[in-house]
This record gives C-alpha cells, structure tokens and sequence, in this order.
C-alpha cells in the first residue's frame, strides 16, 4: 500500500526553505487569462493543485510552460479560448476533477470571454463549502446564471461595476469578483472584502499587469474596470500554511528549526499561538527560527477565524500538537464544521479528545502519542497526521499521500532535511 512510514520520537533540527504559496498561485494563474500577452508567474510550487491548475490552463487553450524558477504562461487569442467546448464545458478529467480552486476560472472567464460553463467545484471533504457569495456577487454585475445538469452556466452581456457587500469576507469571493472587475465596465467597489495575503498577492499582479486597483489590503476595495491589462513578471510570496504546519511539527517532535523565507509578517496569529504552546519564534533575515519548548503547554482556548486570525488550514495541525501539551486545551472552528475529522484517529494514537457540537474540540495533553496506521482524506488534516506521527513513539504509516501532495512539494524530503526518519513508500 502506498503512503508514508514514519518513525517518530525524532527531535528536529536545522532549516528547510518554505515553497511558494498554493492558495496565491492558482487565482494568479487564473489571472493571467486576462491578457493574451506572456506572464512569467516565478516561485510556485510545483504541488498537484498547481500541476491540474496548469492541465486546465492548457485545455483552454494557453502555452503554458514549467520553466527553472516557475511558469510562463501565454494565453490564446480570445477567439481560440474554448470556453464552451464541450472539453471545457464539463471540465471532466482525471487532472480537474474535484479541484475547488477551478472555481476561480469563473471570474477570470467572464472577465475575458463573457461567459462560461463549468462542473461544480470540488474540494477536500471539511464541510459545506457554498458558491452562493459569488453568485450573488455576481450577479449584480450583470451575470446570469443556470444550473443544469450538475454544471453551472453563467453569462454577462454587458459585465458592469457594482457596489458589492460580502456578508462574509469569503477570499474565492472577493478573488473572483477581483477578476471579472478587471475587464468590467466602470467601477467596482467591494465592501467586506477578505484580507488573506493571497488576495493582496493576486491584487499586486493585476495592478502589476495595469489595473487599477484601490484600497489593497483593507476590507474595501475600489477596481476601476476596463484598464488596459498586459502580460508581466511576478514572484509568488512563500506559503504561510505550509511554514505553519513545519512550525507546529517542530514544537511536537521538540528541537529548534529555521523556517527558510517564511513569510512571517502574515504569521503572527500562528506565532502567537506558538508562544503561547511555549515555543520561542525569532524573526531574522533568513526568515523564522523556532525552538520547541520540552513539552508543550495547553494553549486554553484557540479560535480559527478569517485572516488575521488563526488559519483553519492550520486547525489540524495546532490539535495534532496539542493533544501532548501539559494541561486542557479548547480549539473553537468557526470556518467549516467538518475540520476535525482527524480526531478520531488521533485518539486511536492515545489522544483524549472531546467534541462539542461539532464546533468545539476539548482536548486533554497525554505525554506521548503511540504509532498507528491512520489514513489522510484532505489535505490538512493529512498534514496533522504526518505531524502526529512524527512526534509520536513508534512506527506510523499515514495513507491517502495524494491528499497531502495538493499542498506540499514534498513533505517527506523537508522533514528528512530536519533528521526526521520519513520515507515515501
């Protein structure tokens, strides 16, 4: 069976560079559909999402290209994109299937064509994850919708700027409205718009390709549509889930880590916590420099919640930690209600875990974790099971490795460069 054996008990040591950012890339890449002249998009990483990301592009008919520091993209002529063939239409495919983030090609596509027809998107399985924000945004920018048949169509006769209030800072909301606004007619003005650094990135490479765009980092953007858009250079910043997670895996197996280039300025919810679990994080030229507590100590009560608040991407992680620290320690979910599916097999490796109206997590710290057999079913909560592992006495062996590779270049080989004993099996 393949996955990935570990054997814990390992403290870690050393510096691992940290990947460029997923959840930056993918609408970046999206984003270069507004142009037909060449993008080169510079540090991304080279995960599955991306891979299926780049399948897609090239399905739409761009010339899309791996290159030594990241992707150039070139874009087909507006007549050549086939944005209702039937290859498109269904978007269908062992390389798109049950892939969210396509649901970013819904701005960029209106943006460029007008219209577009798509499967429902995918995801990990985290809990309900509606469209009805960008619908609705949408919407009152002159698109219709239909729904038929599993696919979602939709078409802007004349695509034109609105006054948009997002009753929830949604990030794949406030991305896609970013992107049709671009090209629409007039202004568009976004009230309640998600603060996550990947919406800045994906902000930063429109106005670096001409756009015009006010407001960037606050929670009301004003885009100034029908700007003259042209291909460009952009270096994707590092992934701040991804240095999070080697984080946490360092404050569970004990030791002291250099978090190469992470992006620490868009951490300090997550190095709060830390400290808070008795790590010490120290900010350098080189990035972040972690040293573990000798156990960890319960953190009291942990919320997740939009940026700058503590990541749900790193919920899983933070738990996994957890349940060895000193004391009781409660993680309130406010993002999606199926993110703690990977207690149950924490708590086959000795975790003392309750949950509370599937909400709440109480977990009581045990001194050690004993190895098992556990079996990743999305992307983060794999992760956490990696960590746990790691930390744990004993062998584990951790299926469900395609899950974890949507997000993580390879997480076996940066742990092994921490002296970790991880292998791909």
């Amino acid at each position: 069976m393949k996955g990935i054996r570990i054997q814990g008990g390992m403290p870690l040591q050393g510096k691992v560079r940290i990947q460029g950012s997923k959840n930056a890339t993918l609408p970046i890449l999206a984003a270069t559909l507004l142009t037909n002249e060449v993008s080169y998009i510079q540090n991304c990483p080279r995960i599955e999402d991306v891979h299926r990301f780049v399948h897609l592009l090239r399905e739409l008919g761009c010339m899309v290209h791996w290159q030594e520091n990241g992707i150039r993209v070139q874009p087909g002529s507006r007549d050549d994109l086939p944005c209702e063939r039937a290859e498109a239409r269904r978007m269908r495919g062992e390389a798109i299937t049950g892939m969210r983030s396509s649901l970013c090609l819904l701005g960029a596509l209106l943006g460029r064509c007008g219209y577009v027809t798509m499967e429902h998107p995918g995801g990990c399985v985290i809990g309900d994850r509606p469209i009805d924000l960008h619908i609705h945004a949408l919407e009152q920018m002159g698109v219709e919708f239909n729904e038929e048949d599993g696919l979602l169509s939709a078409r802007a006769k004349n695509l034109h700027g609105a006054r948009i209030t997002l009753k929830f800072p949604s990030v794949g909301a406030t991305e896609n409205i970013l992107l049709a606004a671009v090209k629409a007619t007039g202004d568009t003005v976004i009230t309640g718009a998600a603060l996550e650094p990947e919406v800045i990135a994906l902000c930063e490479f429109l106005t670096a390709c001409g756009a015009s765009i006010e407001g960037i980092g606050s929670p009301e953007l004003i885009i100034h549509g029908g700007e003259d858009i042209h291909g460009t250079r952009y270096t994707v910043p590092t992934d701040r889930i991804v240095a999070g997670t080697y984080l946490f895996g360092c404050i569970g197996c004990g030791g002291s880590v250099l978090l190469n280039q992470a992006p620490w300025r868009q951490m300090e919810a997550v190095t709060v916590a830390a400290e808070r679990m008795g790590a010490q994080c120290t900010v350098s030229e080189e990035g972040l420099f972690v040293q573990a507590p000798g156990r960890p100590k319960s953190i009291g009560h942990l919320q997740t919640g939009p940026y700058p608040g503590f990541p749900t991407d790193l919920q899983s992680a933070a738990m996994a930690v957890l349940t060895m620290a000193e004391g009781i320690s409660c993680i309130e979910e406010n993002i999606f209600e199926n993110r703690f599916r990977i207690a149950e097999p924490l708590k086959r490796m000795g975790a003392q875990i309750v949950l509370k109206d599937g909400q709440h997590a109480v977990i009581t710290g045990v001194e050690h974790l004993h190895g098992e057999q556990l079996d990743a079913c999305e992307l983060r909560g794999g992760a956490a099971l990696v960590l746990a592992g790691l930390a744990a006495e004993g062998e584990s062996f951790v299926t469900g490795q395609h899950f974890i590779e949507r997000g993580y270049e390879n997480i076996c080989r940066d742990f092994r460069e921490l002296g970790a004993r991880i292998i791909s099996v």
